[in-house]
């Protein structure tokens, strides 16, 4: 392993895994291929910019020709795969972008990843894949897959032509599944982000239906952590599970933003839920544990003081993104619920 593509490199996982990665291994290079969609920002790698181990090249993963160009270039051996359409409000909105980019966006880059004899690809996934669970119980590797959404059924969709694709030609591939991530650099269309910018503008926190959604949390620097092990030691074919075994509804998560930025619950707004709703997501993550050795180094109440400092300490970051068309998009998801 010398030389990685990171796909969607400038989102929020992909840029956090890529100063990760070089922060880890002064071994590698990383060549981050963007298409710089609307959550794509090349200002989260402004710190590596002049590193001679990283490049930037502007591509989208549907374009063959243009995948192949990279890998051929930069003698790519390995590639892990983050790129995608990814929140299900949005998929909700208009599904078709999340199967060409999810769906045939990753077989496209199958298909440039055997032509290119890559040695190692990683397939960044999702819990929701599995489905909502009852009151009980966690998402194993077994657990039959049941996507709710269009965005969870794309992913899925993805995560099987890559087993496919190993079962069917060999092909290198390893699948990940992980739970809601949060930290820096994420997107302020998802919940921990919007909380903070609405609750530092004094504006109403929008909280789905009663607010009783559970989802299990991890910091986004332990799932770098675990792709690392995961890269490195996971066996070809199978895929792994990756969750903080840490588990919130969002309305609990919704009061301690307030309560670290030292707001009132009275910005709490409830608001008609989203279509389809999951009620609950839980991670087992033992297999991870137990076979490869990782384990998550971030407590939610030490993660969740970071990100929020870091929000504090990046507003100009946040502040031009939630302007223009950011909020077109507000105002259609929220302003009518």
């Amino acid at each position: 392993m010398k030389n990685i593509l990171v796909t969607g490199g400038a989102g929020f996982i992909g840029s956090n895994f890529i100063h990760y990665m070089l922060a880890k291994h002064s071994g590698y290079s990383v060549i981050n291929f963007d298409k710089l969609t609307y959550a794509g920002n090349l200002e989260n790698l402004s710190a590596v910019k002049g590193v001679q181990r990283y490049r930037f090249v502007k591509g989208d993963i549907c374009r063959k020709d243009e995948v192949l160009a990279a890998m051929r270039t930069y003698a790519v051996d390995t590639v892990v795969h983050f790129a995608a359409e990814s929140h299900v409000d949005r998929s909700i909105l208009g599904p078709a972008v999340f199967v060409e980019t999810n769906v045939m966006g990753t077989n496209v880059l199958l298909d440039a990843s055997r032509e290119a004899d890559i040695e190692r690809f990683l397939h960044v996934s999702t819990d929701e894949v599995y489905g909502s669970l009852g009151a009980t119980g966690y998402f194993t590797e077994q657990t039959p897959l049941h996507p709710n959404s269009p965005y969870s059924a794309s992913k899925a969709s993805s995560d099987l032509l890559v087993l496919a694709y190993q079962h069917t030609f060999g092909f290198p591939g390893v699948v990940t599944r992980c739970s809601n991530n949060y930290g820096p650099y994420q997107f302020p269309e998802k919940l921990i982000p919007l909380m903070i910018a609405n609750a530092l503008n004094d504006r109403p926190l929008p909280v789905y239906g009663d607010g009783l959604n559970v989802r299990d949390w991890l910091y986004v620097e332990d799932h770098c952590s675990a792709l690392d092990t995961v890269l490195h030691r996971g066996a070809v074919g199978e895929v792994y599970n990756i969750g903080g075994h840490n588990e919130w509804k969002n309305i609990d998560i919704v009061k301690t933003v307030l309560k670290e930025l030292g707001k009132p619950e009275s910005l709490i707004t409830f608001v008609k839920d989203r279509p389809g709703h999951d009620r609950r997501y839980a991670i087992d993550a033992s297999r991870l544990q137990n076979e490869l050795g990782w384990t998550p180094a971030h407590r939610f109440e030490e993660g969740i003081r970071k990100t929020v400092r870091w929000y504090l300490e990046n507003r100009p970051w946040w502040e031009r993104i939630i302007s223009g068309e950011y909020t077109k998009y507000y105002d259609q998801q929220y302003s009518q619920r």
